[in-house]
């Protein structure tokens, strides 16, 4: 077990005994899975949402980033107590304590949640590289490819290279805040009070005007808070966390480091990323003098505009901001390589550090072709996508709900006292909301998918 032959168990011991703030400090340094979830979720489907819900409903909706990721460390938290309590692999333990099912819907969703979204990341990384260097999409993608399988890769069997995996990402993460720290200080707030008033959970009235061909159009908040609560935490995000934490060599001893990481590595960089995305958005696109159009705005595009002289700059606006921008889609795509590999292991049964394993690590690198394809393919593919996922991520929560209770497989570390049962609410609102955001995606895109797939077809 992790626990004879880890050197630091004394020093944990003795920072487990330290009062708050020393705590904090002394674990810092050994974090590092909750970076790899910031760098997973902190991709282009976050900077696709905090633009569009800044320049349409200004500061309103600042709450969802936190409240969605709050969510997400209440389950992924639970994970972490069950896999370092017992030491057995999490798609172990569905399987044999839940049920197959709910087994192969964790490793499902995070195999095809990790392949088909690097289609979009790879085109918001390529989409960046033009803008920056003025290369062709197809050279942007290449060059994204070469950076993703290099750092891909490091994630080996050996110790350090896991720690430089993990160093380089969390410098990206922190790249990524500084990034929009800069943006945000430079654009500036026009009603700071609005900004911290942002942050009380609300859902203001549906967005309306007109778009930009001159048609009529509503924008649904609710939609938006559904969406954002249920995407901050996705299918591929879930599997490869437990698989982070058991290759780090964490067990009994590091349960409340584990907490700590969550909170100071995931929850708050991507909840003040997110956030200061959100209030550049709301600056330049809401309160600004072009105004909202009513029409998805892609990170690219609100480069060029910040770039202008009479907005931010082409430092701030297009160097910084396009630079935070694609180390988003880089880090996201790093992760969905390691997330891919580990649900190669578990489900096709090849061994660790194999070329098998390898095979699984680079699968995803076929997303390289959306830097080209993704305009054309993404009607196709992203509604699918959206219900197979969502179908297997609220799975996913369930399973892990009822082996929180499930004393024969926890035994005395089954929690008891009354947190325990906010730590259970707080996964079954999770399943709710994903569940809530399914139905969501069925109703509102699924008559269009269907019609365009009639279409296709006649």
């Amino acid at each position: 077990m992790t626990e004879s032959t880890d050197p630091n168990l004394a020093r944990f011991a003795e920072l487990d005994a330290r009062p708050l703030p020393g705590r904090i400090v002394g674990y810092l340094r050994f974090m590092g899975p909750g970076y790899l979830q910031s760098a997973m979720t902190l991709g282009g489907g976050s900077a696709f949402a905090a633009l569009f819900s800044g320049a349409a409903f200004g500061y309103q909706l600042l709450w969802v980033a936190p409240a969605a990721m709050l969510l997400g460390v209440i389950v992924m938290s639970a994970i972490a107590w069950q896999t370092l309590s017992t030491g057995v692999d999490p798609y172990d333990a569905l399987k044999r304590n839940v049920h197959p099912v709910f087994a192969w819907a964790f490793a499902w969703g995070g195999l095809l949640s990790s392949i088909i979204w690097q289609f979009a990341q790879y085109a918001l990384a390529a989409a960046m590289l033009v803008l920056l260097l003025g290369v062709d999409a197809w050279v942007g993608g290449l060059i994204a490819l070469a950076w993703c399988v290099s750092i891909g890769l490091l994630h080996g069997r050996a110790r350090s290279f896991i720690r430089s995996y993990e160093v380089i990402l969390t410098g990206m993460v922190w790249f990524i805040v500084v990034a929009m720290a800069v943006v945000v200080f430079q654009s500036g707030i026009p009603d700071p009070a609005a900004v911290a008033k942002g942050f009380i959970p609300s859902i203001p009235s549906d967005w309306t005007g007109t778009n930009a061909d001159g048609v009529e159009t509503s924008i649904s908040a609710m939609t938006l808070v559904v969406s954002g609560l249920a995407a901050a935490v996705g299918a591929n995000m879930l599997f490869v966390y437990p698989y982070t934490l058991r290759k780090n060599g964490w067990g009994r001893p590091h349960r409340r480091l584990a907490r700590y990481d969550l909170v100071f590595g995931m929850f708050i960089p991507f909840t003040i990323a997110v956030s200061l995305m959100v209030i550049t958005s709301a600056s330049v696109f809401h309160f600004g003098e072009g105004g909202f159009a009513g029409s998805k705005i892609h990170p690219a595009k609100a480069a060029e505009i910040f770039a202008s002289p009479d907005r931010l700059g082409p430092v701030v606006g297009l160097w910084i901001f396009g630079l935070g921008i694609l180390a988003m889609a880089l880090s996201s795509i790093t992760m969905q390589m390691l997330a891919s590999g580990f649900a190669g292991v578990k489900l096709f049964g090849v061994r660790e550090h194999s070329a098998g394993h390898k095979f699984f690590i680079l699968l995803p690198a076929i997303g390289v072709f959306g830097a080209v394809v993704w305009s054309d393919i993404a009607p196709w593919v992203a509604v699918p996508t959206n219900v197979i996922c969502g179908l297997f991520l609220p799975a996913s929560y369930l399973g892990f709900t009822l082996l929180q209770r499930d004393r024969s497989y926890l035994g005395a570390d089954t929690p008891r006292n009354p947190l325990a049962t906010w730590w259970i609410g707080g996964m079954l609102l999770g399943t709710i909301v994903l569940s809530v955001f399914l139905a969501t995606v069925v109703v509102e895109q699924g008559p269009g998918f269907i019609e365009r797939l009639v279409g296709s077809g006649g």
